[in-house]
């Protein structure tokens, strides 16, 4: 009855320790995630543009991952097992401290040989999840790239370049089992040689009368076996503990990555005026190359004014800097004369709506992608302003109407249809500054018209700035602002500037209509 108590005991403790083990490092990572995803969405535009979207998918999630193996199935596993090492080795001192002794002999070698091993696999696992970030950045590339892949018969060439880095993952991984394959058995012949060491001392002793007989050697060359095989579990839980802290490493260097927007603003704007300033402003994306070499303009509240120029002019990096999506080098940009700097940036970026050139939508249905999920936002109100923008006969006819799943990136919308949700997704949000970047540059002439239809209504009455190449969409605008290489060049509207002979404007204006005759021709 006492043996089947013990049995039971021990049953109902290892359910506790597993069950509590997987509950406390499921918790922890769940912490760690919160933590690094919300420190992710904080970050500067900057960022991103040098890091690789797969690697950071891979610190989220499967780098998390296997942190939460450290907890469950490494740490705690290892406490629980030395434990059982010093219970042993107390029971042993406490029989017969000279076969202790003998038992515990070859322990000082098998530590040292599981330090190396440590230390060797610790630089070989930081190489396999490595790899392990290298394909998954490689991968996440190529799928949202698929139609490019396909369209220039790339399958093939890509393929070769996925196998070569699966098999730098497969070398790496080969590596650590290797350095396992040596350590396992140096390990084993050193537990052999410590239980052959006690039954040689202990006959010798049994011999002598030391001993009182052979049951006391059987029980050391079990507890012998007792106290070598979680020393051998703790070297085999190396796999899951470097594997854990390499990756925690990893995960909390992007936790402790400082490159947020400096958040000092004190003023929650609920509306603004619109009026814009810039004076003097200066930017550059890498350092000592100027984006922006010093520009300077006004913008009175509900005018229009459009900003036009070469590709690489400057354009969209206004843009970014009214947002603060980046700091600007020097100079100051002023809303309603306060410092963007000094609203906090919630409530600036409230009050700006952007509509760019590629429109991003979630896989999700239309209404989530016009609310982004804002509770204040009714059905009802984003019909009506869809109606009012032109939109809502479109919408109407997709399967599911408001409630059409658009999928991954909008894929079951064309660029006209996703620029129209977009506007509609602006108009919502009630905005008192509208941006509009390259919004008409890529769709068809019906699409266009109605976006033509959508811009008119909701620039009417509030402060817009419009970014195009097609020059016939912002002939109506209060005022345009010509740019190139990072300078204003020209400013005016559109007649007085089309008045300057040989002028910046005249000239993007003369070949944009004399290219359009010639096709028409």
């Amino acid at each position: 009855m006492l043996m089947f108590g013990v049995v039971l005991l021990e049953t109902l403790l290892r359910f506790t320790y597993i069950y509590f083990a997987n509950w406390v490092g499921q918790h922890i990572i769940r912490d760690i995630r919160a933590k690094i995803f919300r420190h992710i969405l904080q970050f500067k535009m900057s960022y991103f543009d040098t890091n690789s979207v797969g690697k950071l998918v891979t610190r989220v999630v499967s780098d998390i991952e296997t942190i939460a193996a450290f907890f469950s199935t490494g740490v705690f596993t290892i406490i629980s097992d030395l434990l059982q090492m010093f219970a042993i080795a107390t029971l042993m001192f406490y029989f017969n401290w000279k076969l202790a002794f003998i038992a515990l002999s070859v322990l000082p070698i098998l530590i040292y040989a599981t330090r190396v091993f440590q230390q060797a696999i610790k630089a070989t696992f930081q190489e396999v999840r490595n790899q392990v970030a290298n394909i998954n950045g490689f991968v996440q590339e190529r799928v949202t790239g698929m139609k490019i892949v396909q369209l220039f018969n790339r399958e093939k060439i890509e393929f070769k370049n996925f196998n070569e880095i699966n098999n730098k993952h497969k070398e790496a991984y080969v590596k650590t089992i290797w350095y396992f394959s040596i350590f396992f058995p140096i390990a084993e012949i050193l537990s052999s040689i410590g239980i052959g060491l006690i039954v040689w001392f202990g006959s010798k002793q049994i011999i002598e009368g030391s001993v009182p007989g052979p049951g006391t050697v059987m029980a050391f060359v079990q507890m012998a076996n007792m106290l070598f095989r979680p020393l051998r579990q703790i070297a085999d839980k190396f796999n899951q503990l470097q594997m854990g802290i390499v990756s925690g490493e990893r995960v909390f260097k992007v936790i402790d990555t400082q490159s947020s927007i400096v958040k000092n603003g004190t003023i929650d704007v609920e509306k603004l005026k619109g009026n814009i300033n810039l004076k003097n402003v200066k930017f550059s994306y890498i350092k000592d190359e100027e984006v922006l070499k010093g520009i300077s303009f006004d913008v009175k509240s509900g005018q229009t004014i459009a900003i036009v120029g070469a590709t690489g002019a400057g354009k969209s990096t206004i843009i970014n800097l009214i947002n603060r999506f980046y700091e600007i080098d020097s100079g100051t940009i002023c809303i309603d004369d306060i410092s963007i700097q000094e609203y906090t940036l919630e409530s600036l970026r409230k009050q700006i709506a952007v509509v760019l050139q590629d429109v991003f939508l979630f896989s999700d249905s239309i209404f989530n992608n016009i609310t982004l999920k804002n509770e204040n936002i009714s059905l009802e109100q984003v019909k009506k302003a869809a109606k009012q923008i032109g939109v809502h006969d479109f919408i109407m006819t997709l399967p599911g109407n408001y409630q059409y799943n658009v999928k991954e990136r909008g894929a079951m919308l064309s660029s006209g249809q996703r620029q129209l949700i977009a506007f509609l997704r602006a108009y919502v949000s009630q905005p008192s500054i509208l941006i509009l970047d390259e919004a008409t540059s890529s769709v068809d002439s019906y699409a266009e018209k109605m976006i033509q239809y959508a811009t008119k209504t909701i620039t009417k009455g509030r402060t817009s700035i419009i970014i195009a190449h097609r020059l016939a969409t912002i002939k109506q605008a209060d005022k345009i602002i010509v740019m190139d290489h990072g300078l204003i060049v020209e400013e005016g509207t559109h007649d007085e500037l089309l008045e300057k002979e040989k002028g910046y404007y005249k000239n993007l204006y003369d070949k944009q209509f004399g290219a359009e005759k010639l096709l028409k021709n």
